[in-house]
């Protein structure tokens, strides 16, 4: 690939990183190839600045990602989402691997061509990479005569003479009105599982999980309500490693209200030793996530280990009715927040006033921000206008920033964070007169949302099920999307909820079907690279079906509504819309107008009012 204007120089960086690896001050062998992930200790897909290793060495800024160093080549794997933006954001001295289309192959494949014939050293920090992704990355470098080692001093680190201190704020308790259950409960429900399991020891990694476990919240990472910890789960006691700083006293008597007086806090590094100790006597198995860290699971024995998905992670994708209500409420306040910034917007755009992506994903931040119970953004706003709506996670920033204008097409994908529940959601507007083309593709995106979101299956069914449906309106016209259908959400926790997942790639075992009281997105898109994007997405909830018969007692599921904003109509081919679909959308604006109008009367939005009872007319 050519190099970028205004792409980082990786070229020192790179000359710098491949000496590390020939240094055996810092490993133990010169290693072939180094890896660097795109993840914390934790398994985060969202990092704090500290983490953001993968991001420093490559200059390319998205989520997800993995670069492989050589001392010939630098190459950086990414999904769909992120192609245009990391050829966009990369220098020449990388290559981009296009992960997800035909031809692509696996780092492991890829590393046994390019290495020497046999006995090719890999190192990769062992605690930026999960469990899982080490034995299949190990499995595949031996095919080819390679060994995968661990490379404790993390080399990325040596270069990085400027790396962020890491983040150690204030940890906050997370009140029973919004959790619907103590933590007292919680651990019951989660020795339950692991005396099933014979385990007598649970480690909790994921930083989601462990803020969920014991309803507490932190800032530790922008945008998301976690902070740096582990948890051990024993039968008789629990212990949380984190730094004591961040700790108040108010957390202190939450655990005594939450009926965990006797919770056990130790350093946040001190987990190593305390888990060798524990591995050294150890009865029973030890219960770990399989997207915990290998240098997490390498402290046991491989007979010792239980790897599935723990307990807390299924029992905070599937909310309680507490959970529920507040998750609904908090879409009804966020969605009078995106209705007021659209009908400002359109307002804007039609008296010829000069708005930006960038100056209106900030207007669009602070009409959020006065709803009641916010905290902070889910994610950084994607602002997106013309061609840069093509870049399907795209930053807006003043070296991109573009005007909004009645000629293109408007991508805006956006959330908050709020005491009783998260947001995600996303429209795609014209203020003009979009073309023929442009609607007929907005159209087919909508009739596979709606296709997903009126679904009925039976329960436990997995996302990839399920996944074609929204693309089939698309496909029949030779159209797609490269990037997954749906996202789990969490509640005041992170923006992206595993495990459940709607995705057209195979999901591992531990994925485990959908189930009531699960939330996830519905978000179909299509996006021409230079021209523009089009995504529609709606959280919507898992609910019982009403059926007819329930073959063998499985019983059944289908969708309920939860993001309630308009779609805009008149970028419709109602022809392309079946009497069904155009009931659908009366029916759902219906319930948007009946449920947000009071909410922006309440708030005195006359104007905001006004459009929606416009947007949400009934279709013919």
């Amino acid at each position: 690939m050519s190099a970028m204007a205004g792409a980082k120089n990786t070229t020192h960086l790179l000359k710098q990183l491949r000496a590390f690896m020939k240094n055996t001050k810092y490993v133990s062998e010169e290693l072939h190839a180094y890896i660097v992930p795109s993840s914390d200790a934790h398994g985060s897909e969202y990092l704090a600045a500290c983490d953001e290793r993968r991001a420093f060495l490559t200059g390319f800024t998205g989520s997800a990602g993995t670069a492989v160093v050589t001392q010939t080549h630098a190459c950086l794997w990414t999904d769909g989402r992120y192609h245009l933006q990391a050829a966009s954001e990369m220098d020449h001295n990388w290559t981009l691997m296009k992960d997800g289309l035909p031809g692509t192959p696996s780092q492991g494949d890829w590393l046994s061509e390019v290495l020497p014939s046999a006995g090719g050293l890999v190192g990769v920090d062992p605690r930026l990479l999960s469990s899982r992704l080490w034995d299949t990355l190990s499995a595949e470098l031996a095919a080819g005569g390679h060994r995968l080692r661990p490379v404790h001093t993390n080399l990325v680190d040596l270069v990085w003479t400027d790396r962020p201190a890491r983040t150690a704020n204030a940890v906050q308790p997370h009140p029973f009105r919004y959790t619907g259950m103590n933590v007292k409960s919680k651990l019951e429900e989660v020795r339950a599982q692991m005396k099933k399991k014979n385990c007598s020891l649970l480690v909790v990694a994921a930083l989601d999980e462990i803020a969920y476990l014991l309803n507490l919240r932190g800032s530790d990472i922008v945008y998301n309500p976690v902070f740096f910890s582990y948890c051990v789960v024993l039968t008789d006691s629990v212990h949380l490693f984190v730094d004591p700083a961040q700790l108040s006293p108010a957390v202190t008597q939450h655990f005594a209200d939450e009926g965990a007086p006797d919770l056990e806090i130790h350093g946040y590094g001190e987990v190593w030793s305390f888990l060798k100790d524990k591995a050294a006597a150890l009865e029973g198995k030890a219960w770990l996530c399989p997207l915990s860290s290998h240098a997490l699971s390498a402290l046991f024995e491989r007979g010792q280990r239980e790897v599935d998905r723990t307990p807390p992670c299924t029992m905070k994708a599937v909310k309680n009715e507490t959970e529920i209500q507040g998750m609904h409420s908090a879409h009804v306040r966020d969605a009078a927040a995106l209705c007021t910034y659209l009908s400002w917007l359109e307002e804007q755009v039609a008296a010829g006033h000069s708005v930006t992506e960038v100056s209106g994903a900030a207007k669009l931040d602070a009409l959020r921000a006065e709803q009641d119970l916010f905290v902070s953004l889910s994610f950084n706003t994607i602002s997106s206008s013309g061609p840069n709506g093509a870049v399907i996670h795209y930053d807006p920033s003043e070296a991109t920033d573009r005007p909004i204008t009645k000629d293109e097409l408007y991508l805006v994908d956006s959330g908050g964070q709020y005491r009783d529940g998260t947001t995600d959601v996303t429209r795609t507007v014209h203020f003009g007169q979009p073309t023929d083309h442009q609607k007929e593709c907005f159209t087919r995106v909508l009739k596979g949302q709606i296709a997903l979101a009126t679904a009925v299956f039976p329960n436990k069914t997995r996302g990839t099920l399920l996944d074609p449906l929204a693309r089939l309106a698309l496909w029949q016209a030779g159209l797609d999307y490269p990037h997954g259908t749906g996202h789990g959400i969490g509640s005041f926790l992170n923006v992206h909820e595993g495990p459940q997942t709607i995705h057209s790639r195979p999901q591992p075992a531990s994925e485990p079907g959908l189930e009531q009281g699960m939330f996830v997105s519905d978000e179909p898109g299509y996006y021409e690279d230079g021209q523009f994007g089009i995504r529609l997405e709606n959280i919507i909830r898992v609910v019982p079906a009403d059926t007819k018969h329930n073959f063998r007692g499985r019983g059944y599921l289908t969708f309920a509504h939860v993001t309630l904003v308009p779609v805009q109509t008149k970028m419709l081919v109602p022809g392309l819309l079946s009497k069904e679909e155009v009931s659908w959308l009366n029916d759902y604006h219906a319930e948007v107008r009946e449920t947000v109008g009071p909410l922006l009367k309440e708030q005195g939005r006359a104007a905001a009012y006004a459009w929606l009872l416009r947007e949400t007319e009934p279709l013919g």
